[in-house]
C-alpha cells in the first residue's frame, strides 16, 4: 500500500526532498504523495517531524 499524507502535514517539504522517486508534490492544502509512483520505501515517514505520510 502506498503511503498517504494526513490533514497533520505541516507543509514544510521534508518528505518531498526525502522521496527518491519525487512521489511527493505540494497540494492545495497539504503535500501529497502519487500512488503510482510511490515505492512504499518509507522515507517520508522517516523524514516528517509531525508524522503525517503513513502507509494506507
Amino acid at each position: 500500500m502506498a503511503y498517504k499524507i494526513s490533514d497533520e502535514c505541516i507543509s514544510c517539504g521534508a518528505c518531498a526532498a526525502a522521496c527518491p522517486v519525487s512521489a511527493i508534490a505540494e497540494g492545495d492544502a497539504k503535500y501529497e504523495i502519487n500512488p503510482e509512483v510511490c515505492i512504499e520505501c518509507g522515507a517520508c515517514a522517516e523524514t516528517c517531524p509531525v508524522g503525517a505520510p503513513a502507509q494506507e
